[in-house]
């Protein structure tokens, strides 16, 4: 996997078009749901910059606004930034019980994040940690997005929308958190994270087998 840049002048992933099993099927699943993978990056990375261009991180020696694939990053023994989404995604299921001459598919995906807060006492972590709670809700609106191929410049749009479900956020872990959910107390500086699961519906660009 490379980059390359986009019509939009931001950076996204690149991937060969035609990978193939042991068995030399191509696994044309992981096209469909690369190309929603990629629109759903690039939209929420858009509507960030256009919110906050100051939220950034350094990365692999590279400033770039603080939304990170983690599947699409070097493995590296590192903590995960603070004050970045990291977003991580599952399985592509179809959805049940539906009708129409096209397979309507879901996957889940959970949007991760902490903070220190801005001061070294970390007093101001809670109020940091709603600051990025309201944008990732303002990033998500509206819930949907044209679905688009990123791996051409400029990018082609390939006809249909990505939508995605209401962003469940889960419980505040660290400090300030239940004692079975928090991290060590005593500590000056303990990070305050969230964890965020949505899902994201998408039709593949042909009928699955």
């Amino acid at each position: 996997m490379t980059t390359k840049g986009n019509d939009r002048g931001q950076e996204c992933p690149r991937y060969t078009r035609r990978r193939t099993f042991a068995g030399g099927a191509p696994t044309l699943h992981k096209t469909f749901m690369q190309y929603t993978k990629d629109s759903f990056y690039m939209t929420l990375l858009e509507r960030l910059v256009a919110l906050n261009p100051n939220q950034t991180v350094t990365l692999n020696g590279t400033t770039r606004p603080a939304i990170i694939v983690a599947e699409n990053e070097l493995v590296v023994p590192i903590e995960p930034l603070p004050d970045a989404f990291y977003l991580e995604w599952g399985a592509a299921q179809p959805v049940p019980r539906q009708t129409g001459s096209r397979v309507l598919l879901a996957m889940d995906c959970v949007i991760s994040y902490h903070t220190f807060g801005t001061v070294e006492s970390g007093v101001d972590r809670g109020r940091t940690l709603a600051a990025l709670d309201m944008e990732l809700l303002s990033m998500c609106e509206p819930p949907f997005t044209s679905k688009r191929d990123y791996t051409q410049v400029p990018s082609v749009d390939l006809g249909t929308n990505i939508f995605w479900s209401e962003p469940v956020f889960g419980k505040v872990a660290g400090s300030e958190a239940s004692r079975n959910e928090g991290l060590p107390r005593g500590t000056e500086g303990v990070r305050l994270e969230r964890s965020v699961s949505l899902k994201v519906f998408f039709n593949p660009e042909a009928n699955l087998p």
